[in-house]
């Protein structure tokens, strides 16, 4: 990789050059153009940036490609419009009082397509890959929260990308491990992550992009997608930092044997199979995808990443324990108020302080006063809240950064905890992806579809939004996030130091004082125990969290 006084000068070459052309009229009467491995594509041009989508990374998962690794695309002659993004990948709906609603777009199983915001001049930009969230089941690139342009408007190329979801993108089944030449199944969209990766590698420099200065980004289930792409030896050398906002370090399935507490991810797969009535694997490749949905709603299927071996060798834990995991800087965090927008997570509040006291003691024995002293009765229900965010989030995402560190990566924490009006008047703030306008830049911005988000809009906000994006674009350009006019933000080190984004940015140490010791000591014990240690839930309950 270059060096980082080379960067600078790139970067701060870029940003001028997108000063002086940014205006101008010069290439506004020919459509941005780019020549990639399979063809040429045409874009269009926004606001002075390059755009373009729907690209195929990968050929169509469909017929009998269906739960096969993603193939490359096919190639094409003359020119291909890249002015609309593609479909959808099958997923089931929102509930429509969600906070996450967006209303339906097309849905496809031929869906493996990504789409790029590039600077109008550059050459050897750094690079953003972004992977949407959505428990491994909903959402897509095309959602207009995911909007690249402020990046590019700093001199990223940014690139979002679509990948399988649901029984798509994670079944495995005895019969398709019989298939593989690697005798495996399962985790069909890590290797659509990974597929897009490689793409990014091959084709970037076209769009004036550096394949060696690449960047993965990721929220919620786009989060956990980057920290798995951090251990699986399938994509070390693909990218060089990663950004990882709400991840969480869960016990997954073993293919074939069961362990903590679940079934093999096969028996799984082969109780989906039954539940639709296919009687074998050319009859499951024959399903009508909305009876495939269907059924692993019946099933309660978990769209969630399998041991097997090759692509996920062991437990996130146990390879970030080992050392395995890719050698790269990361920037990670959470939100404070994480699950408001996740109730089915929250256990029932007692009714008095006796009553929490005695159920606590019950359920964690000698570990009970270490409990009461982070998460008291005298706030019941914001203990809980706290508690189940640091069980799932506030662990996970201390326990990367720290072992990033201790590998001797720059490791950058931040907590997102804003309150801004309109989340306060709903009673989320700082709730499961609220930090998502301000990290995009784009708080202040109307957007179609997204009416029941709480958005953002005061001049606070937008400051908030241009120091956030401000920070992740120069993490993601030298490895150090930095903002104009915004504090320094120190690595996590031995001071653990973090930087708290609540109205304005202040860093600080010690994060949640003893959090992290605590839920560590849970999830040893638990994990020595042979129990699960995060609670997996099916669609319907993933469902109902976003309620």
């Amino acid at each position: 990789m270059k060096d980082i006084a080379a960067l600078r000068r790139h970067f701060a070459s870029t940003l001028f050059l997108l000063a002086v052309v940014g205006g101008s009229t010069a290439f506004a009467a020919e459509a941005p153009a780019a020549t990639v491995a399979e063809g040429r594509v045409a874009g269009v041009r926004e606001d002075g940036l390059r755009v373009f989508r729907g690209i195929p990374y990968a050929a169509a998962p469909v017929g009998e490609r269906r739960w096969r690794p993603p193939a490359p695309p096919a190639t094409w002659e003359g020119e291909r419009q890249a002015r609309a993004f593609g479909a959808d990948c099958i997923q089931p709906s929102y509930p429509a009082a969600s906070v996450y609603f967006e209303p339906p777009r097309p849905m496809s199983e031929d869906c493996l397509t990504l789409n790029v915001w590039a600077p109008e001049r550059t050459d050897g930009a750094p690079v953003i890959v972004w992977i949407h969230g959505g428990a491994l089941q909903f959402g897509s690139s095309a959602s207009p929260m995911y909007d690249g342009g402020e990046f590019a408007r700093r001199g990223i190329v940014f690139v979002s990308i679509n990948y399988r979801l649901g029984v798509f993108g994670w079944l495995a089944h005895p019969a398709l491990s019989a298939e593989s030449a690697e005798g495996v199944s399962g985790n069909y969209g890590l290797l659509d992550q990974i597929a897009a990766l490689r793409w990014v590698r091959r084709n970037i420099g076209a769009f004036g992009g550096d394949p060696a200065n690449v960047t993965v980004m990721g929220e919620s289930a786009g989060a956990l997608s980057a920290t798995y792409l951090l251990a699986s030896p399938r994509a070390k050398g693909l990218f060089a930092k990663a950004i990882v906002q709400s991840t969480n370090m869960r016990a997954v399935p073993h293919l074939r044997d069961a362990a903590f507490g679940m079934p093999s991810a096969e028996a799984t797969g082969t109780a989906l199979a039954e539940n639709l009535g296919a009687a074998d694997l050319a009859a499951l490749r024959r399903a009508d995808p909305e009876a495939l949905v269907a059924a692993g709603l019946r099933a309660r299927f978990t769209a969630q990443p399998v041991i097997d071996g090759a692509v996920v060798p062991a437990q996130l834990v146990d390879i970030f324990d080992r050392g395995e995991q890719a050698k790269v800087p990361v920037l990670a965090g959470f939100n404070s108020g994480e699950v408001r927008s996740q109730r089915a997570l929250v256990p029932p509040v007692p009714a008095d302080a006796v009553t929490y006291e005695a159920e606590i003691a019950r359920r964690y024995g000698d570990l009970a006063p270490a409990y009461l002293r982070l998460y008291p009765a005298s706030h019941r229900e914001e203990s809980l809240l706290a508690a189940t965010r640091d069980a799932v989030y506030g662990w996970a995402t201390e326990r990367l950064v720290r072992q990033q560190a201790r590998a001797g990566q720059p490791a950058y924490l931040y907590l997102f905890d804003h309150c801004y009006a309109a989340a306060r008047a709903r009673g989320l703030c700082a709730f499961h992806a609220g930090e998502l306008p301000f990290a995009f830049g784009v708080a202040g911005r109307p957007f179609d579809g997204l009416s029941n988000w709480p958005m953002p809009a005061g001049e606070e906000d937008r400051a908030l939004a241009r120091q956030m994006v401000g920070y992740w674009a120069a993490f993601a350009a030298y490895g150090t996030p930095s903002a104009d006019g915004a504090p320094a933000w120190p690595a996590y080190g031995k001071a653990e130091n973090f930087m708290r984004f609540g109205a304005r940015p202040v860093a600080g140490r010690d994060m949640l004082p003893g959090m992290f010791e605590f839920q560590e000591e849970i999830m040893q014990r638990r994990r020595s125990a042979g129990e699960q240690w995060f609670t997996n839930m099916s669609p319907l309950q993933h469902q109902r969290l976003m309620d």
